[in-house]
């Protein structure tokens, strides 16, 4: 009867398990390409200011050092905005000029990246807001 005990407890524990890694995968495919598009901008974010820095910065040195600092802050938007794409061809514009960072300097494509992070910064109830211009990014 221990036996019959101890495969029913292995049982559930590979339930629980399967169950609670289920639950993490749909909380992941619950996020909307919206919200993904911002998490990638919080990165883009996060890499202009410091691209800034570096325009304002009076040591080659240090101005260096922040382009590189922006470019590794880059780095991780880069994916998050590829699953915002794949999941609503809305994001595909952002998903394209951060693929571009390893080939473009990151100053080229400031502009874009501005013009496509303020469209994802606001889109309301994630869904993205009408273009601001024909030529808007």
């Amino acid at each position: 009867m221990t036996g019959t005990v101890r495969t029913h407890l292995a049982r559930l524990v590979v339930g629980l398990v399967v169950v609670t890694a289920s639950g993490g995968t749909l909380t992941a495919c619950a996020a909307s390409a919206g919200d993904l598009a911002r998490a990638s901008c919080v990165h883009v974010n996060a890499s202009l200011a410091l691209l800034a820095k570096a325009g304002h910065a009076t040591d080659p040195n240090v101005a260096a050092k922040l382009r590189n600092q922006a470019y590794l802050a880059l780095l991780p938007a880069i994916p998050i905005a590829a699953q915002a794409s794949y999941h609503d061809i809305t994001w595909e514009p952002l998903s394209t000029t951060l693929s571009e960072i390893n080939r473009v300097p990151e100053s080229e494509l400031v502009p874009s990246l501005q013009s496509q992070c303020q469209s994802a910064d606001n889109s309301v109830f994630n869904q993205p807001p009408p273009p601001s211009s024909a030529s808007g990014g």
